[in-house]
């Protein structure tokens, strides 16, 4: 009997044209790390009385699916995350094209994703998943991965599958070599290790439904926070978290082949840290700043990501 294994496993992305309704084709190979994207339907205890000590069966609650995918950030497929997190991009060039991703959309794409592990068989495909929050970590080694999560309306399993042979793209993984941070136009240094997190905070719809599934999954205000943790040799970040004045913050990664991924904060507040001396060696400080809308570029933040992909 054969046993599912990771190694195995598949997954397959499609924007929906409705909301919760897998389209017929037009599916994506993704490459991921891990997932745990998935339905469950927890069971309620009966509370009845007057038949015993024995308890009778108990009965289904509503349906839950939703789940964290874990993503290498690379030049062609990080651009479907990027279109679900921000929006459909503004593209210009003719090869290699340039895809902008402006944060402040009203609404957000939905995708049907599937994943397959073809030994048991069983393929689950999950419809109307909304990105409700990306997030990365930039550091001096190791691998590059980015985490979605992602927000379903449901779970449909099959022993086939439904998106066909999907399109395969070419994997062209961004390194933390390959990354930079500028403040202000100018290189940040000292930084030991930054993160970032997008979320659209998202809004479930948790309408009467005789299938116990969500009626969507609306943005609200969205958050895009994070920190950064440098080495304490100058003032420049304590004098403008001090001074309460905002900064651009653009964190890029560039490929030798000329692909490029940047992701630009247009106004980042910074907060007063602590400065703690724990011991001869040297001091750091960590600024776990926030983001807001800059009110000359007009929205928040932009993604910028050049490749060889012509749409998303």
């Amino acid at each position: 009997m054969a046993r599912a294994q990771g190694a195995r496993a598949q997954m397959a992305l499609a924007f929906e044209t409705v909301y919760g309704t897998p389209p017929a084709g037009g599916f994506t190979k993704m490459p991921f790390a891990s997932t745990t994207l998935g339905a469950e339907q927890p069971l309620l205890n009966s509370e009845l009385l007057g038949y015993g000590r024995d308890p009778l069966a108990p009965i289904k609650d509503a349906v839950t699916a939703d789940g964290d995918v874990v993503v290498p950030l690379d030049a062609e497929a990080f651009g479907f995350w990027l279109k679900a997190a921000f929006g459909a991009p503004t593209t210009t060039g003719t090869g290699p094209w340039t895809h902008e991703f402006q944060s402040g959309a009203w609404t957000l794409p939905s995708v049907s994703i599937e994943t397959g592990m073809p030994e048991v068989p069983r393929y689950a495909m999950y419809s109307g998943c909304v990105l409700d929050q990306i997030t990365w970590q930039m550091q001096r080694s190791g691998l590059l991965t980015s985490t979605a999560r992602l927000v379903a309306q449901g779970e449909t399993v099959g022993t086939t599958t439904s998106a066909g042979t999907p399109a395969a793209l070419e994997l062209k993984r961004f390194g933390h070599f390959n990354g930079s941070i500028t403040r202000n136009g100018s290189a940040l240094g000292n930084v030991v290790s930054a993160d970032i997190t997008y979320a659209n905070n998202l809004d479930r719809i948790e309408t009467i439904r005789s299938d116990g599934r969500i009626d969507g999954a609306d943005p609200s205000i969205a958050a895009l926070t994070g920190s950064i943790e440098v080495r304490f040799a100058d003032s420049t970040l304590v004098t403008q978290a001090i001074n309460g004045d905002p900064c651009e913050l653009e964190f890029a990664y560039v490929l030798p082949s000329g692909e490029s991924f940047t992701f630009t904060v247009h106004a980042v507040y910074l907060p007063r840290p602590r400065i703690e001396i724990s011991g001869p060696q040297g001091v750091q400080a960590t600024f776990d700043w926030q983001a807001a809308r800059d009110s000359t570029v007009g929205r928040m933040c932009t993604a910028t990501l050049v490749n060889d992909v012509e749409t998303y």
